[in-house]
């Protein structure tokens, strides 16, 4: 017969309430808790619950440390509360401000050498219109381009101003992706500083305006306080500045032309360079098929606009008639190089800039270039003198400061910098790099570093007397003074003309100037500025040393200065050697085209570049320099509307030799007033008068 549960478990040993084997104490084994007051003790515990059951009860190791889903939902919901309340908080604080004030914008001022001012730029060009007088069709366009669901978003993008806040963290540039709501908040309302405090504004003001103001006024006051570029805030000063009409006569092609621009005038105004063109032509033509695709525009009225609605020429305004203009273009494009600055920030003043030129010697090459021009071309009497351009330029070769430049007849007649303007061929004038590559190979053959030797010194190594030219160098030297072709097509197949171009680069010039390698590279096919082929020249003034050039010394904006600005440091281009033997060659070229001025028993030690009657470009050119300053100038024919320049054969009478002649004489009349001669020297060769 079984006995029953708790009596059998009493026979075998005895039991506890819960069943457990009762744990007896003896005489060798010590009392142990029993299970019924373990039982007591878990009970006490669950009756004192925690909150927050964190570490967790009942798990070991990293699971006692991991939340329960419970823990990690409440969180997560009083976080998102939290933040809840904080925006509703800031949006109900947040107030709309009164919009800037177009006429308390400053001016940006320009200031020459010595410290004086030159010109004041700044004064806000914009008309405001109603948006009844601005086109549908030029409507559509700026929102098929900025911002597509503008009539239905809530006026912001979040994944724009987070793309932004991170770029900005990294220290990168600020990514589009705004609406055209954020635009005009930004526009009327903040400043233009990238920062995520600015753009934490931004996003509740625009948040704030889109609930407050209707969409018509928002994109109102968009259209009227936008940058075009061309110094044109709105649509209607815009319409005039490209168009020379009013807003509401612009057509739905030159609309979408002004809705390209939107995106960066720097980029996308088609008259300021051929990369330009291209891609605003292609945004301007994303732009119609947008206004299809978006259903603003049919598929038949897009097929009316094939042809790129081309702007007129952009102008300058009067205060920077003559050279003044060039010289702020020059600056400008200095500026942004260096850091950052854009042609907005620049309208929009306050900046103090301080320039390299000097008055007295733009007024000196100026003076030199109109007289040359008023002495020996006459168009009235020689169709060849029609078209005729110049562009010089006139830099410090001790630290490559521009000193002074001619970019035209009137910056707001004559858009274009001829100064700073890449087109014209070098011809002649490209040769001595040629000569200098050729001379750095045989120096290389001739000489190598030492172990661990820095490569590059701005000091040159000291080496063994210097080696006999070669013949190959001798025929260069021949040819350079003569103006001989085919020695440098030679040798710059022999030595390769990668070398020759790499040379020409670290002197100076720039990449995207020079001509495709091919044989007449190496006579002057490619196509450096008049102030970039000054500025290489004077490398074999500097005994072999190249500097970039330069054209402000210190930027302020508010009386805060602006980084990046300090004096760029020199680099070594080619061996002092080399410099000394094509500075020599130079020389001669110097003394074969210029004479000294007449009854004066001067010497002036001038190394020139030139072209001369065996080019057959479309160019001529004459650079010379001596320690004070480095000059280059440059002639050539380019008739508006026609891509290519003009034959320079006749171009001032049969005696020109294609125009040759008059470079050297423009730079001689500049040099006799901008580098005094020093008195003519006891040794100096005995023909010069």
């Amino acid at each position: 017969m079984r006995l029953p549960r708790k009596r059998r478990a009493d026979r075998t040993g005895g039991t506890d309430d819960t069943g457990s084997p009762e744990q007896t104490a003896g005489p060798d084994r010590p009392r142990r808790t029993t299970g019924r007051a373990k039982g007591h003790r878990r009970a006490g515990r669950k009756g004192r619950r925690r909150r927050i059951d964190f570490p967790r009860r009942g798990r070991r190791g990293w699971r006692r440390w991991t939340p329960s889903w419970k823990l990690t939902s409440g969180l997560l919901l009083v976080f998102a509360g939290a933040l809840s309340g904080l925006f509703t908080a800031v949006y109900v604080s947040v107030e709309i401000p009164n919009p800037h004030d177009s006429a308390r914008r400053q001016a940006t001022v320009y200031y020459w050498a010595d410290g004086s001012r030159m010109v004041s730029v700044g004064d806000v060009n914009r008309q405001d219109v109603k948006l009844s007088d601005v086109p549908d069709s030029v409507q559509r366009g700026v929102i098929a381009a900025e911002n597509a669901d503008f009539y239905s978003d809530s006026g912001v993008s979040v994944k724009g101003i987070g793309r932004a806040a991170v770029n900005i963290v990294k220290g990168q540039e600020t990514q589009g992706g705004s609406t055209i709501t954020q635009q005009y908040v930004k526009n009327s309302y903040l400043s233009q500083d990238q920062t995520i405090l600015r753009k934490v504004k931004e996003l509740f003001l625009s948040l704030k305006v889109s609930n407050q103001r209707p969409k018509t006024e928002i994109l109102e006051g968009y259209l009227n306080t936008s940058w075009f570029g061309r110094d044109a805030y709105g649509v209607q000063a815009a319409s005039h500045a490209y168009y020379g009409i009013p807003a509401k006569e612009l057509n739905p092609s030159q609309g979408a032309l002004l809705a390209a621009v939107l995106k960066g005038a720097e980029s996308f105004d088609p008259s300021l360079s051929a990369g330009n063109r291209q891609r605003a032509e292609d945004r301007w033509s994303w732009i119609l098929d947008r206004q299809v695709d978006t259903g603003s525009m049919s598929a038949g009225e897009r097929a009316q606009y094939t042809k790129f609605p081309e702007p007129k020429p952009p102008l300058k305004p009067t205060s920077q008639a003559g050279q003044i203009g060039y010289l702020v273009d020059i600056t400008n494009k200095y500026l942004k190089s260096r850091s950052g600055i854009t042609d907005k920030d620049l309208a929009g003043g306050g900046y103090s800039v301080h320039t390299t030129f000097e008055k007295d010697k733009v007024l000196a090459l100026t003076k030199a270039v109109e007289q040359v021009r008023a002495d020996r071309l006459d168009p009235k009497k020689r169709a060849e003198d029609e078209y005729v351009q110049v562009g010089a330029a006139s830099i410090r070769p001790k630290d490559g400061a521009i000193v002074a430049v001619y970019g035209g007849s009137d910056a707001i007649e004559h858009f274009t910098n001829n100064a700073d303007t890449s087109g014209v061929p070098a011809a002649s004038a490209f040769k001595p790099f040629v000569y200098a590559a050729a001379l750095e190979q045989e120096r290389e053959g001739r000489e190598r570093p030492a172990e661990g030797a820095d490569p590059d010194p701005l000091t040159p190594r000291p080496s063994a007397a210097p080696a006999a030219p070669s013949a190959a160098a001798r025929d260069l030297h021949s040819a350079l003074v003569a103006s001989g072709h085919t020695p440098f097509v030679e040798i710059g197949k022999k030595i390769g003309l990668k070398k020759v171009k790499e040379l020409a680069v670290a002197s100076g010039l720039r990449e995207e100037s020079m001509a495709k390698l091919e044989p007449t590279f190496s006579i002057g096919t490619s196509t450096p500025s008049a102030v970039r082929l000054a500025n290489a020249y004077t490398t074999f003034v500097n005994e072999g040393r190249a500097t970039e050039p330069y054209s402000a010394t210190k930027v302020e904006r508010n009386g805060v200065a602006v980084d990046g600005f300090g004096q760029p440091k020199p680099r070594r281009a080619m061996s002092s050697e080399t410099a000394s033997t094509v500075g020599g060659a130079l020389r001669q070229v110097s003394w074969s085209a210029v004479e000294p001025p007449k009854g004066q028993r001067t010497y002036v030690p001038s190394w020139a570049g030139k072209t001369g009657p065996n080019d057959r470009m479309n160019s001529a050119w004459f650079i010379g320099a001596t320690p004070e300053l480095s000059t280059s100038v440059a002639m050539f024919r380019t008739k508006p509307g026609v891509p290519q320049l003009l034959p320079m054969q006749g171009v001032g009478g049969p005696d020109s030799e294609r125009g040759s002649a008059f470079p050297p004489l423009i730079w001689k009349a500049y040099s006799e007033v901008a580098v005094p001669a020093p008195p003519y020297p006891a040794d100096a060769p005995q023909d010069r008068p």
